[in-house]
Formats: C-alpha cells, structure tokens, sequence
C-alpha cells in the first residue's frame, strides 16, 4: 500500500525532483502521532537511504481532507485533496520543500508528501530574560509580517493595499480584535 501511494506522490512531482528522489531506496516507517487539529488522520514517517547509512532521506506524508471552506465556497478546484494542501502551500511560501507533493491511497484518502524536518523557530515564553517583552514584541512583528506576506503573496497586493489607505483604521481595528481575542482566551482558560 505504502508503495502505491509513493508511487502517486512521485508522479506529481517535476522531472527534476522525480530524479532526486530515484537516488533512494525505502528501508522502513512508521507512524507518527499528529497534532490537534489533525487526530484522526493517517501520517507516517518513511526512511529512505542514498549511497550509504548517513545519506537518508525521510519524507512524511499526511493525510488530508477536503478543505473546512468547501461548505461555504464549493469544492476546491482540486479533485485531490493533498494537492490542494500542496499549491496552497506554493502560493503563500517564498520557497517551499522541494520535495512537497501529493498522492493517493488505496484506502481512498488523498496525502501530502514532504520533507520531515523541523526548521520551526519559537520565543522562549518561560525565559526569565530582562528583555523578555522586547523579544515578545519581536517575535510578534516577525509573525505579523510572514503572514501579511504570504496573504499579499495570494491576493492583489494593489487592491490590499487601496483597501487599507494610508491611515490607522485597519491597524487599530486589528489590535482592538486581537486584544478583545485575547480577553476571550484568558477567561476561556
């Protein structure tokens, strides 16, 4: 099974990447134990070897579903639901994981394909540093601006930005939100 769906993620991948990923052979997986907002869903870690034991490779691919908005929007333009995962992914990343694809299974199920690496970075909340509001405030606008550019990466960044005008309305109407979000959290806590 695993074969046939490694088989359908490399089909979706360019010339290039196919050739990239032929250098590997499978030695083995396993599953992995997702996040919250993906219980209930199948992902496996899967080792791969090139020349010698210290070339690996391990790819994960994640089950996914058809898109929460579908119900408000219609179906996705994609008939599978892993390569909607995928150009998603390619719109809003400057650069994406190379070897990024999707397959099927012969379970049904749609997957994504991806490089398990984890270049995740954090603020360290418990770090008795003096400066600890500074780097807060840091780690903030550094959240703020990837996610105002991946949004101006799919959108007309024109249009945004006529939109917003040149004045604080937008700016405080987005504080004022996430400070009432924030409120909303605490006593939800």
């Amino acid at each position: 099974q695993l074969r046939s769906m490694y088989d359908s993620y490399v089909a979706s991948l360019s010339d290039d990447r196919r050739e990239l990923v032929s250098r590997f052979r499978f030695v083995d997986f396993a599953f992995k134990v997702v996040g919250v907002g993906s219980v209930g869903t199948r992902c496996c870690i899967v080792l791969f070897e090139g020349t010698d034991i210290d070339d690996v490779l391990f790819l994960q691919f994640k089950q996914a579903g058809p898109s929460v908005l579908e119900t408000f929007l219609g179906p996705s333009q994609y008939a599978n639901s892993g390569r909607r995962v995928v150009e998603g992914q390619h719109l809003t990343q400057a650069a994406s994981d190379i070897f990024l694809g999707w397959g099927s299974g012969p379970d049904g199920n749609d997957y994504y394909f991806r490089q398990l690496r984890d270049m995740k970075g954090g603020f360290e909340i418990d770090s008795t540093s003096e400066d600890r509001g500074a780097g807060l405030a840091d780690y903030g606008r550094l959240c703020g601006w990837s996610l105002a550019r991946a949004h101006a990466r799919t959108g007309d960044a024109v249009a945004i930005g006529a939109y917003l005008g040149r004045g604080d309305r937008f700016d405080r109407a987005v504080t004022e939100f996430a400070l009432t979000y924030a409120d909303q959290n605490e006593r939800d806590h």
